[in-house]
């Protein structure tokens, strides 16, 4: 993902939006840029922080470091090639922003995620701007009938309106149980019916491939990823059964039903 501005942010820090300030006759006006930590990207996405409010989304540039991210995660965010890349379309953008930087900064191993998201070619205001892309995009579980002789039927825009739809296959479990465990275990985080939370940054499960789900429980139970930074040892996956986190995917695979 190359940094296509100019005057991009610098390896370490952010540049916030241009400020204007007037002279006294209101006439000759000049720019500066502000300069923030790096450290505060994450929050900034979260709603907090003084970044929260300087940042200017720069919805072109997220579109077209999508076109590279779309290679594997697709045009739509979706994902693909059964789970092996995740849906990122509807994550909440905190979500993406703190994954990406994880991967920067090479505390979320991910070879096919390398060559992508050094500094350079992947500075902050390009990790904010892809962030809330793709948590803008949204994708449909099915299509509204439509009287395809009708008068004016566009034939290509329902095309197009296909190409945008996901459903999760149901995976084997029962979902009754999975029901009631992800609520009363997960859904304070991932939200009642697993479609995550945007104020926490906590990601969607539901809409998610449920083999994609699997790889990342293997993941934090072999502590190769971390659940909860606060608290890095506490094994919380290690509590569930396989057959009890088989019952929780079926329950998520339908949720989208």
């Amino acid at each position: 993902m190359l940094d296509r501005r100019p005057n991009g942010a610098p390896a370490g820090g952010i540049e916030a939006p241009r400020v204007t300030d007037c002279t006294p006759t209101g006439v000759t006006k000049m720019t500066k840029r502000l300069r923030l930590p790096a450290g505060t990207l994450a929050i900034a996405l979260l709603g907090h922080g003084p970044l929260a409010q300087a940042y200017e989304y720069d919805r072109y540039n997220g579109e077209q470091i999508n076109e590279v991210c779309a290679g594997c995660h697709g045009e739509f965010g979706q994902g693909g090639n059964e789970g092996e890349y995740p849906r990122l379309a509807g994550q909440p953008a905190g979500f993406i922003a703190k994954q990406l930087l994880l991967f920067r900064e090479r505390r979320r191993p991910n070879m096919a995620m390398i060559e992508y998201v050094d500094h350079r070619q992947m500075p902050d205001d390009d990790i904010q701007d892809i962030s809330r892309f793709l948590a803008e995009l949204e994708l449909k579980t099915k299509l509204p009938p439509v009287d395809e002789g009708a008068p004016g039927f566009d034939a290509y825009a329902r095309l197009l309106e296909a190409k945008k739809l996901m459903q999760v296959p149901r995976a084997e479990g029962d979902t009754e149980k999975g029901g009631a465990l992800y609520r009363r275990e997960c859904g304070s985080c991932h939200g009642r019916e697993g479609w995550g939370d945007a104020a926490k940054g906590a990601p969607m499960l539901a809409g998610q491939y449920t083999s994609y789900l699997w790889r990342q429980v293997d993941k934090y139970r072999n502590q190769i990823r971390i659940h909860d930074e606060d608290s890095p040892e506490e094994e919380l996956l290690a509590a569930f059964t396989n057959e009890e986190l088989e019952d929780i995917f079926a329950y998520l695979s339908v949720v989208d039903d």
